[in-house]
C-alpha cells in the first residue's frame, strides 16, 4: 500500500499534539486549526476536547466548517503535528461476528470435518446459519476498555508471555448525541461520523480453559495497553460517503491480509446502532465498532510477531500504520 497516494480527508475532527500538548483540531486540507485558538466563538471553554465539540455537535458542526474555511485562528501543517487518537471515549462498544466470510470462514478453522464430513459441507452449512441469523437474529456486542486505546501511529507492545495475537481491521461509528432504544430508521441520526480501529486480540485468552462453561474473555483477550488503536479523524458522516460500502484493507508488511466492503456485514451500521441503543444509554464520543472482515491472522496462519508492521485503510477515513513490538 502506497500510503502516499492514500487521499487524506478534507474536513475532519481529531486531536493532535502541537507544542508538545494535545489539542482538539480540525483537519482542512491538509492543515489543522487548533480549536483552543477559536473556543470563543465555539462557545466552549478552554481546553477545548474532542467529547465537549461531540456533546454540541448538531450546533458546532457547521459553526466548525464556518471557521476553518475562513481561515481564523491558529493553524499548523499536519506534517508538524503529531496525530493522536481523535477522541478519548467514555464506552466502547464491540459488535463480534458481524461479517459474513470472516465467520463461515471460522467456522471451517474450527470445525471436525471428520466422519466423512467435507469443508465444502461446512462451508454451505455456515452459510445457511449466517443467513438465517442475518434475517432472524440479533447482533452480538461485548465492551471494550478506554485504557485499550492508543493513537493511529503509536507502536504496539504485545503482552509478555503472549504468542497469538492478532489484527481486526473496523468501522468505527462515533456517536454525536445521547440516544436510547432507537429504532433503526433513527439510529444514524444519532452517528456524528466514521473513524478506524484496529481491535487486536490475544488468541489464547479468548477461551478460559479453567472456566469452559463461562465460555469467552474478552477482558483479557482484547484490552492490553495499546490494543485499540483508534483513528486517524473522525470524518464527520456527510463527508465520509456510503458507509455500506466502504473498502477495508489491513497489510502485514506490504501483504494484503484483510480486503473487504462493508456490503458483507450481517448487520448493517444503522442495525448495529438500533440494537445496541436497547440496553446502552448512548453518549456523545461514545465508539461502536462494527465487526472485522475476513482476513485475520488465525485464517492465514500468522499472528504478529516483533517487527511487523499494520497498514490499515478504510475508504475516506485515512489510514493507520502500527509497528509491533514483543515484550517477551
Amino acid at each position: 500500500m502506497d500510503i502516499a497516494s492514500l487521499p487524506l480527508p478534507h474536513f475532519a475532527l481529531g486531536t493532535a499534539t502541537l507544542a508538545d500538548e494535545p489539542h482538539a483540531v480540525v483537519l482542512l486540507a491538509g492543515n489543522v486549526l487548533d480549536l483552543d485558538s477559536v473556543a470563543d466563538s465555539l462557545g466552549l471553554s478552554v481546553p477545548v476536547s474532542t467529547v465537549a465539540v461531540l456533546e454540541d455537535w448538531d450546533r458546532l458542526l457547521p459553526v466548525l466548517r464556518s471557521a476553518a474555511e475562513s481561515g481564523v485562528g491558529e493553524w499548523t501543517a499536519l506534517e508538524d503535528a503529531v496525530v493522536e487518537a481523535p477522541i478519548e471515549p467514555r464506552q466502547i462498544l464491540q459488535a463480534g461476528a458481524n461479517y459474513r466470510t470472516h465467520v463461515i470462514d471460522l467456522a471451517v478453522k474450527h470445525a471436525d470435518i471428520s466422519n466423512g464430513r467435507t469443508e465444502e459441507q461446512v462451508r454451505a452449512d455456515a452459510a445457511e446459519m449466517m443467513d438465517k441469523r442475518a434475517a432472524e437474529g440479533d447482533p452480538y456486542f461485548f465492551v471494550g476498555l478506554p485504557s485499550a486505546v492508543t493513537g493511529p501511529y503509536d507502536t504496539v507492545t504485545l503482552p509478555a508471555g503472549t504468542h497469538k495475537n492478532d489484527w481486526e481491521l473496523e468501522l468505527v461509528a462515533v456517536v454525536g448525541r445521547r440516544a436510547y432504544q432507537l429504532s433503526k430508521d433513527e439510529a444514524l441520526d444519532a452517528i456524528a461520523g466514521y473513524t478506524i480501529a484496529n481491535d487486536l486480540t490475544t488468541r489464547e485468552l479468548v477461551f478460559r480453559r479453567d472456566m469452559p462453561e463461562i465460555g469467552t474473555d474478552w477482558l483479557r483477550a482484547k484490552n492490553a495497553p495499546g490494543f485499540l488503536p483508534i483513528g486517524p479523524w473522525i470524518v464527520p458522516k456527510d463527508e465520509a460517503g456510503d458507509v455500506s460500502e466502504m473498502r477495508l484493507t489491513l497489510e502485514l508488511d506490504g501483504k494484503a491480509m484483510q480486503d473487504e466492503s462493508t456490503k458483507d456485514m450481517l448487520f448493517d451500521v444503522a442495525a448495529l446502532v438500533s440494537a445496541v441503543s436497547q440496553t446502552v444509554q448512548l453518549l456523545p464520543g461514545d465508539l461502536i465498532l462494527t465487526g472485522s472482515p475476513a482476513g485475520n491472522g488465525m485464517h492465514w496462519g500468522r499472528l504478529l510477531r516483533d517487527g511487523d508492521v499494520m497498514t490499515s485503510t478504510i475508504t475516506g477515513l485515512g489510514y493507520q500504520q502500527t509497528a509491533v513490538v514483543d515484550a517477551s
